[in-house]
């Protein structure tokens, strides 16, 4: 597999090649320096070197100063990196330890760039310039060549090098060199494009799409890489042991390509989920006659015997080749994934195993996506059943009584009697009725509350009960700024308001004060009131609430989300008060 080469990327690994070029060059020269034999004494040999410098330099700053590099650009420079060394090994008198280097970084920059074949391919052709080279003074030096003698004498040409023992076995070398190189840069890509799949794969795993939208992004994906013409989902439930399957085939022209259910009953559970050999399998069919391979757990191949699975799925479902790699969701579900037709674009058990691998590694966020989707469901159906009570037990019960006393003033109207009094019944309940609709409106509606407005939010909130209730509540605070998490001021903003709609319902308080404060590394939230506080007398916590199953239970409920204290003290007819402690650094406990 190959992944298309991000630009940035191309144009990081050009600018180290060229930084490498130029530190290789200089490094030459440095030893040049150090031992002058060997180069010796052409002036061609030098000029070459100057030339080879200068250029280096100057790639660098194209390279530099250009976004980006394009192709012909760096099979130009390639082509110059193969044919330097070859040209300054024809000058170099001495053993050419410096300069075989370029050989070298040809052959990385090769790997480097590209793969396997295009390194094999840069070590073929110095090689085969070599060869050239060597042809070439052969030529000159046969019959008649002794004038030609003269003018290579006066360039130094380094005769020796081109020994044809000696050159054999630098172009074994080279070769071999390149070969090795080749399979490393080659399996480095593969792996790189191996993690781009399965990052890819599971970047289409998305809550937000529900179960069905997120196996059809997947399928979507398979069908890319593996190019079948179905891709199929058989799986059973381990409870219930009712089977699902679903399919998506390959898109034409008139319709694209969408993931569907299909019907299946329990029948169906033998055909697509058993006798299955090994942790993989495929198998073709050409005339009855079964091509089969299967794969273990580890990844090793595993012999397959047994056929009757393979030909009870071919007379449910036509295909002529299909490879099916089991899934286990947890311990509720099992089920196999059937690519039928696929089309193979490398070698089949290495194929094979790079699906096993991003079944196992894409299953689980598919799992999790189902999880998570039933329990909003769950969660959904718990909130809606709340509310219902809610309104059942408050708002419609409520207005049951409010049509009763209308038609006990509709019968006193008609006998003349007054109604004024039973006026001022209804108007209250109707009053009282409106603050509860309200209040579970509130508790309804999502919280965006930060650390930058829970203060200002606090107050809106105590003042709006005070207008609407006529109970006289204050909130106090000697903070102008605090740094609190967000999970934090979320909670103590739903304290504050299951506590007001407490003090409203149950206490009969004429005064409540809300105080929110630091004491060193902790929060400190305080709720009192005037009222007739809870049916005991004294200072509890929250494990002797538990233990004693009093106190307000919602607000015990919400301090422990944070990792808090909660302790409240009650004074039957004197009022209540309610202390919450939260550490500042404190670890949360989960919650979802």
């Amino acid at each position: 597999m190959r992944i298309p080469q991000d630009p940035g990327e191309t144009r990081r690994i050009e600018r180290w090649l060229a930084t490498a070029r130029v530190f290789l060059a200089v490094s030459t020269l440095v030893a040049i320096r150090m031992d002058p034999t060997e180069l010796g004494h052409s002036w061609a040999a030098y000029g070459l070197f100057v030339f080879y410098m200068a250029n280096g330099i100057l790639i660098m700053m194209l390279l530099r100063r250009r976004e980006q590099s394009t192709s012909a650009f760096r099979v130009l420079v390639h082509a110059g990196d193969i044919a330097w060394p070859a040209l300054i090994s024809i000058f170099a008198e001495g053993p050419r330890t410096p300069f075989f280097l370029f050989f070298f970084f040809a052959l990385a920059a090769a790997a480097y760039r590209w793969g396997l074949w295009e390194t094999l391919g840069t070590a073929a052709a110095e090689v085969a310039l070599l060869w050239f080279e060597k042809m070439m003074i052969h030529i000159w030096l046969g019959p008649g060549g002794s004038q030609t003698v003269r003018v290579l004498a006066g360039l130094n040409v380094n005769l020796k090098e081109f020994d044809p023992q000696r050159l054999f076995m630098l172009s074994i070398y080279l070769l071999v060199m390149g070969l090795l190189l080749g399979y490393l840069a080659e399996q480095q890509k593969h792996l790189r494009a191996e993690k781009a799949v399965v990052t890819g794969t599971l970047s289409r795993v998305r809550v937000e799409a529900g179960l069905t939208g997120t196996i059809e992004q997947i399928f979507s994906e398979i069908m890319s890489m593996y190019g079948p013409s179905r891709v199929m989902i058989a799986s059973q439930e381990t409870r219930s042991h009712r089977v699902f399957a679903g399919e998506m085939s390959k898109p034409n022209g008139s319709s694209p390509a969408e993931f569907h259910w299909l019907e299946s009953g329990i029948r169906d559970a033998k055909t697509y989920l058993d006798n299955f050999p090994g942790e993989v399998c495929y198998a073709s069919v050409d005339r009855d006659e079964w091509k089969t391979l299967a794969l273990d757990e580890t990844g090793h191949q595993v012999p397959m015997t047994d056929l009757v699975s393979l030909s009870q799925l071919r007379q449910a479902q036509s295909f002529d080749s299909l490879v099916t790699v089991p899934f286990l969701f947890g311990g509720d579900w099992r089920g196999r994934l059937f690519l039928f037709n696929p089309s193979w674009r490398g070698e089949r058990q290495e194929e094979l195993r790079f699906l096993q691998d991003l079944v196992r590694q894409v299953g689980p966020a598919v799992y999790n996506v189902y999880l998570l989707h039933r329990l909003r469901r769950r969660a959904s159906a718990a909130e809606r059943a709340r509310f219902a009570r809610e309104l059942h037990d408050g708002a419609v019960q409520s207005l049951i009584a409010v049509e009763m006393q209308v038609d006990v003033l509709r019968r006193q109207a008609e006998a003349n009697r007054p109604i004024d009094g039973e006026l001022g019944r209804i108007q209250s309940l109707l009053r009282e009725e409106v603050l509860k609709l309200r209040e579970l409106m509130q508790q309804m509606k999502a919280i965006d509350v930060d650390s930058q407005r829970l203060l200002g939010v606090l107050k809106d909130t105590v003042e709006r009960f005070q207008r609407e209730t006529g109970i006289s509540a204050r909130f106090v605070t000697d903070l102008d700024e605090l740094e609190m998490r967000q999970r934090v001021c979320r909670e103590f903003l739903r304290i504050v308001q299951e506590g007001l709609v407490n003090v409203r319902k149950h206490s009969g308080a004429r005064h409540a004060l809300v105080r929110l404060a630091s004491v060193g590394d902790q929060w400190s939230l305080t709720m009192e009131d005037d009222g007739k506080g809870f049916p005991f007398s004294g200072r509890y916590n929250a494990q002797q609430m538990k233990e004693a199953g009093k106190g307000p239970m919602i607000i015990l409920e919400r301090v422990g989300l944070i990792g808090g204290e909660l302790t409240v003290e009650s004074n039957p007819g004197q009022g209540t008060r309610l202390e919450i402690i939260v550490p500042k650094n404190g670890d949360l406990p989960h919650a979802f």
